[in-house]
């Protein structure tokens, strides 16, 4: 997947170094073998692309993102009857 996503075979390949802090790198490598890609870089690669091709987020958009991931993964999250009866709404549209 990586090669012929990532190299047309016109383009030089280069290598690209960034820094990250170990516990991010620690979920970097979790979520990319979670995920079935075959290496770090492949995944890097296809995020990257995916944030070029598809800029659909802004900073806040994916923060908010983030924190509702973080959420999720921590279980603090409630049903939609718990929505509902929380913020007094009902499941018809009006």
């Amino acid at each position: 997947m990586s090669e012929a996503a990532t190299n047309n075979g016109d383009d030089e390949i280069v290598t690209v170094n960034f820094k990250v802090t170990r516990s991010f790198l620690n979920e970097i490598e979790d979520t990319w073998q979670g995920r079935g890609f075959n290496s770090r870089s492949e995944f890097i690669r296809y995020t990257l692309r995916d944030a070029v091709e598809h800029p659909t987020f802004d900073r806040d958009e994916l923060v908010a993102l983030l924190q509702a991931e973080e959420d999720f993964r921590e279980k603090r999250t409630m049903s939609a009857e718990e929505a509902r009866d929380r913020f007094g709404t009902d499941d018809t549209n009006e």
